[in-house]
């Protein structure tokens, strides 16, 4: 499949010689960049490597010199998958069952930092993905480095990551796409008396039948009161005539993680559930008619939390109006009333406009890319209020 939409290697190079200067820049001596099988953004940006079971992390010297660190049982899979040559088998990435690999001989911090030209024992570490770093990477690393002094550099990534190149937007309209179709599978199937599950699985077959590597995110399809949470499982409960349901749907390409959410109405909406829908369309809409360049973040997401307000739904508010999204379907930077920073071109968004009441919940949901004077939408439009003749 030489037509499959990806990233050329040619970018994954150009990312750590990036990163290398920024590296350089912030006076560090090395950047360690850390990932989880959840969270693998940081790994994969720079290698394509995805961890399994094991954790992962990436080695990047001033010079320009990476490594790829793995857990003992990943050095097969890493050395078939990753663009970075370089793969040490270091025990502080093994995975959380705690093996001891008594037998295994596994490299040292030491080693892979001599590989990639960095010496030295007062050693000024940055670490990226500081979150998903647990305490024994980072109580690794100061075993081998004494005199280190380890400071957080996830500032690093969000400048390398917020801003995407032409073949990241390209994966994630490919997996906007294939969301669609699974949206659409599962409208066209559901019916009263299948479970939530049921409705995911559908979702699942069709997204892999289309050409997604994997789901972007844990997909979920919710019905009538668990619509209200934030985040949650799908679980066996049937969906029954009159529901609200919640379809949040996605698709992964070359690891971009794009997601389509939308309710639908288990009959005609009708009294304080067509109210929800409707108010979120609106505020939805109005989100896309604020993003271009230049836009300060902070200002849309006050002006946002303004309309809660002014439409009486502010009790119903818990975030908005949008987060970034790229590598995993939730990232840096989200658009909050904190967010002092500006809209760039090709920054790209998921508008996510969630509202929960105490019985029900509604989220209209999709990918967008910043241009110069408008936000691109990076799906077909959604708005559409579905009603499931029942």
């Amino acid at each position: 499949m030489s037509d499959r939409i990806r990233i050329p290697d040619s970018e994954y190079q150009s990312r750590v010689k990036k990163a290398a200067e920024l590296t350089a820049r912030h006076g560090l001596d090395v950047l360690v960049v850390n990932s989880t099988e959840a969270d693998y953004a940081n790994v994969r940006y720079f290698s394509d490597f995805w961890p399994l079971f094991e954790t992962a992390g990436v080695a990047i010297s001033p010079s320009g010199k990476a490594a790829l660190m793995v857990g003992p049982e990943s050095g097969k899979y890493a050395a078939d998958r990753s663009k970075i040559p370089d793969i040490f088998t270091v025990m502080e990435y093994r995975e959380s069952a705690d093996p001891a690999y008594p037998e295994f001989k596994a490299a040292t911090f030491n080693d892979v930092f001599r590989a990639i030209g960095v010496s030295g024992a007062k050693l000024r570490i940055g670490v990226g993905g500081y979150l998903v770093s647990n305490p024994i990477q980072l109580d690794g690393l100061r075993a081998c480095f004494p005199g280190c002094e380890i400071v957080r550099a996830d500032d690093i990534m969000v400048a390398l990551r917020s801003v995407k190149s032409e073949n990241e937007i390209a994966c994630i309209r490919e997996g906007l796409r294939i969301t669609e179709l699974a949206t659409q599978a599962v409208i066209a199937a559901i019916r009263p008396g299948m479970t939530e599950l049921q409705l995911v699985g559908i979702a699942q077959k069709t997204i892999y039948e289309n050409g997604a590597e994997y789901e972007g995110l844990p997909m979920y399809v919710f019905s009538e009161k668990s619509t209200c949470h934030a985040i949650s499982r799908s679980t066996y409960r049937e969906i029954q005539k009159g529901d609200i349901v919640q379809l949040n749907l996605s698709a992964k390409i070359c690891g971009y993680s794009p997601s389509i959410g939308m309710p639908i109405s288990m009959g005609k909406l009708s009294g304080r559930k067509r109210e929800v829908v409707e108010f979120g369309l609106e505020a939805h809409r109005w989100t896309y008619d604020q993003l271009k360049t230049g836009v300060m973040a902070s200002d849309v997401a006050k002006r946002y939390i303004e309309l809660f307000k002014q439409r009486g739904y502010y009790e119903n508010y818990l975030y908005g109006p949008c987060h970034g999204t790229g590598l995993i379907e939730v990232e840096s930077p989200w658009m909050e009333s904190s967010s002092e920073y500006l809209l760039a071109e090709n920054m790209t968004f998921q508008v996510d406009t969630f509202v929960s009441t105490e019985t029900f919940g509604i989220r209209w949901e999709t990918g967008v890319a910043i241009r110069k004077d408008h936000a691109e939408l990076l799906s077909a439009p959604i708005g559409k209020i579905i009603e499931i003749d029942v």
